[in-house]
């Protein structure tokens, strides 16, 4: 009875994986590369640690929709960023430019390797003279 309920999960599991692939066909190969840098410079919004090319999120799954649309109509690359940037907010942009309100998340990275160092310096500063006493 065990393996007669294992092998029915196992026959089973397929049915609950589901796989999206997007076909999507192009006038240009201008318009197929503008279209495969977008989704992969695009944060899915949902995955967050994704880009929309990498997330099967229903949300990735729209916003590569919308990207397609949106090159299939000659879209700029600017236009299709500017829109997506004016709908979910430069959150989307995996690379957000550098401004007044995005300077901590450019230059905070630097400032920590910066403070660890300071730190760890003192740290093997005071113990060499604890030792040397």
């Amino acid at each position: 009875m065990k393996h007669l309920l294992l092998m029915l999960a196992l026959w089973l599991l397929p049915l609950t994986l589901r796989a999206e692939i997007d076909i999507h066909t192009f006038k240009t190969p201008q318009q197929e590369q503008l279209y495969t840098q977008l989704i992969n410079e695009l944060r899915c919004l949902v995955c967050q640690n994704q880009n929309l090319a990498d997330s099967n999120a229903a949300l990735a799954l729209d916003l590569r929709q919308k990207t397609y649309e949106m090159v299939s109509r000659d879209a700029s690359r600017n236009e299709i960023v500017d829109f997506m940037v004016s709908r979910y907010g430069e959150f989307v942009l995996y690379r957000p430019p550098m401004q007044q309100n995005t300077l901590l998340l450019w230059l905070g990275p630097g400032l920590f390797l910066l403070v660890g160092i300071g730190v760890a310096a003192r740290i093997v500063l005071r113990n060499s003279k604890r030792d040397a006493t």
